[in-house]
């Protein structure tokens, strides 16, 4: 049964409907690459401060974080970049609640895999189109009129509200981090990245790696008398490949849609050779290691490097001239909320209530910033948001319209039931 403040909730909701589209079109216009949110960060700053949130910027500067074991140099200048942090602090007497997303988006890829510009925000088939309209403008986005339907709606809440707006989430997460150290906490996190309104309180970690194979070049023409180091990387990669399926046999996984694909192993790029008729004398590899819910990532490195040295040991070229394994880039752990936990069952309950759907628990294969909230702010925190993940870093992304306005109504129907309070 609807009570008086659902019905309140839902039919702002309708009243703003237009307004939240307009606003998730404008971000998109704005293409904040890495070292370049400034632009989309003030016109996050500037909406939060119309509806008379206490809004801070809060720079990044790696000297303040460099010593915290999550630390990862993104290799971008932290001089230009800022998280932005909008309060709603109340009497504290309530639980309190982070609301976060970032604002960074991917490369768009070439221009022509793209129906119009990555950067139009258009709209098709009640669909809003654009970088980063999945992943994840439009989640924050519902996290922002959350809050400013629920002020305007004369709610006030026992507990304090923050809504942050984080910079380097998809380069290793150096602006939620940043916050952690500067000592924003709350009883409870929901991080609104893309799940399809699924609610994903697990999630997969994920580390980047190097393989160097070196070979021996001679002509093509007398190519046995080389080492080809395409043709010794190919032992690595079945190898590797190995190591997948019996990683995936070795752990008990829950809350997965599928057991045998919950921490991935990918090669994403391999560089080799500098003339065809010549047999390459070295080959770059690079890829992701999925890192399992409850494992360490040390655990997951020492996987992959002792499965690099057997196959080493098997082959007679590799075994006087061993692959080089380097670990680079993104490392990120992985991380878990209970499913019992209040944050999650008071999330689940609020989604039901709204959808009039059972809600779906599932842990995600991608890394995000929720290892940072549960194992370093000891914060818990549950991802939650509109846009399919598939969708993200695709030419064409996209976030249905509808969805969107479902995150809106359960996210402010959270706040209340989470943080308590009363309507005027």
């Amino acid at each position: 049964m609807m009570t008086e403040f659902h019905k309140k909730i839902a039919s702002a909701i309708k009243n703003y409907h237009n307004e939240i589209i307009e606003f998730i079109q404008s971000a998109i216009h704005l293409p904040s690459l890495a070292n370049n949110e400034g632009p989309v960060q003030e016109l996050i700053a500037k909406k939060l401060s119309s509806f008379d949130l206490h809004v801070d910027h809060v720079p990044i500067h790696f000297e303040t974080i460099k010593e915290h074991p999550a630390f990862y140099d993104d290799g971008f200048s932290p001089d230009s970049r800022y998280n932005i942090v909008g309060s709603w602090n109340n009497n504290g007497n309530g639980r309190s609640l982070i609301l976060n997303g970032h604002v960074d988006v991917v490369p768009t890829g070439p221009q022509e895999n793209w129906s119009g510009s990555p950067w139009s925000g258009s709209i098709n088939k009640d669909r809003i189109y654009g970088r980063g309209a999945c992943d994840m403008k439009a989640g924050l986005i519902s996290g922002i009129y959350a809050l400013k339907i629920l002020i305007e709606s004369g709610f006030k809440p026992n507990g304090n509200v923050q809504i942050q707006s984080v910079v380097g989430e998809e380069s290793g997460g150096c602006g939620t981090l940043t916050n952690i150290v500067k000592g924003y906490t709350a009883d409870g996190a929901i991080i609104l990245e893309p799940t399809s309104l699924s609610i994903c309180p697990i999630q997969s970690g994920a580390l980047t790696f190097r393989i160097i194979i070196n070979g021996r070049a001679t002509h093509a023409a007398t190519r046995w008398e080389g080492i080809s180091a395409i043709e010794k990387f190919e032992l690595v990669h079945q190898a590797i490949l190995g190591l997948e399926k019996d990683r995936h046999k070795s752990f008990q996984i829950k809350y997965y849609e599928n057991p045998n694909r919950v921490a991935p192993i990918n090669i994403g790029t391999i560089h080799s050779g500098d003339w065809h008729s010549t047999v390459p004398e070295k080959l770059t590899a690079e890829g992701r290691l999925g890192v399992f819910p409850g494992e360490s990532a040390q655990e997951a490195r020492t996987s992959l490097e002792n499965t690099i040295k057997k196959i080493a040991t098997e082959d007679p070229w590799l075994k006087n001239s061993p692959p080089v394994l380097k670990w680079i880039n993104g490392q990120y752990e992985s991380g878990k909320t209970p499913m019992e936990h209040p944050l999650v069952k008071t999330l689940t309950s609020c989604h039901e209530s709204v959808s009039n759907k059972r809600a779906k628990l599932e842990g995600v294969t991608y890394g995000s910033d929720l290892r940072l909230f549960t194992n370093h702010a000891k914060i818990p925190a549950v991802l939650y948001g509109p846009g399919d993940v598939r969708l993200a870093h695709s030419a064409n992304e996209y976030v249905e319209i509808r969805d969107v306005m479902r995150s809106v109504e359960v996210i402010a129907n959270f706040i209340v039931q989470w943080c308590g309070g009363q309507f005027k």
